[in-house]
């Protein structure tokens, strides 16, 4: 078997880039960014997966993280790009880091990564909002006030210190939902944000609905991602990101696969994580 990780002076090359969608659940959706890096690569050194390295004076494996969700909030649809100094099959791949990683921190699909980009594929993300004690009628109302508004203005810390943004103009479509929501007497609902700069996250759209309208609210909201990728504007839906490369192996496998588009993992880089 391959070594784990390769000493600087027996780096290996790339050979193979896997792209990961997990998901963070329950008590593990307050894991940071960094928290749950530091879990990640545990996990690939228990899985004994062979993960390229960086070059330089301080190798890093070579893993990029793509549109990350904010501490507190949980989610379906998070993604990573890991590469390898050997192949592997990505089922098994998953089944390893799925049993690696801590209940809450759940590995839901592995593919071999196709042509393209992934991080150009994330324009937007799904998002439901659970508002304990709130009542879905005034919900409703308050939802269409803010879609009444043409500009939001909120404001949110940041590392940069207070930054006051339009909440308004990202959100692509705003829902009061119909079903049982995850906890009793609250009421749901489901935006889908573009993705962009300023990032527009959930509890902002919140805090505008607030801002804009009356909406008595007896507990914290809680966050749920339920999907990123790309964007279809007629209809405001967040498709699968990874639907592409299960094409491009299915074509390789089928021996239809287009020659010049080839792909390396050398190559496409996640974008940097959303803080």
């Amino acid at each position: 078997m391959p070594p784990v990780q390769a000493p600087p002076s027996q780096q290996l090359p790339a050979v193979q880039k896997l792209r990961v969608r997990f998901a963070k659940r329950g008590r593990l959706r307050f894991t940071s960014h960094r928290d749950f890096q530091r879990a990640f690569e545990r996990a690939v050194r228990r899985a004994e997966l062979p993960v390229a390295f960086s070059h330089g004076f301080s190798p890093h494996p070579k893993i990029s993280y793509a549109g990350a969700a904010p501490t507190g909030a949980a989610s379906e649809a998070e993604y990573l790009e890991i590469s390898l100094t050997h192949e592997r099959d990505a089922d098994q791949v998953r089944a390893a880091l799925d049993e690696a990683l801590p209940p809450g921190l759940d590995v839901l699909e592995v593919v071999v990564a196709g042509p393209g980009a992934l991080a150009e594929r994330l324009e937007a993300s799904e998002w439901q909002i659970a508002l304990p004690g709130a009542d879905p009628e005034a919900a409703a109302v308050a939802v269409r006030t803010f879609l009444e508004q043409d500009e939001i203005l909120v404001e949110r810390m940041t590392k940069r210190g207070l930054r006051s943004f339009d909440c308004r103009a990202a959100v692509l479509r705003l829902t009061v939902a119909s079903e049982p929501g995850p906890v009793a007497a609250c009421a749901i609902l489901q935006v889908v944000l573009r993705h962009g700069t300023p990032a527009v996250r959930p509890d902002d759209v919140l805090a505008g609905v607030l801002e804009v309208a009356t909406l008595p609210v007896t507990g914290p909201a809680l966050l749920t991602r339920l999907a990123q990728g790309p964007l279809t504007t007629d209809t405001g839906t967040v498709e699968d990101p990874l639907a592409r490369d299960r094409d491009a192996n299915q074509a390789t496998a089928t021996g239809q696969a287009d020659p010049r588009q080839t792909h390396t993992a050398e190559g496409d880089a996640a974008a940097p994580s959303v803080p």
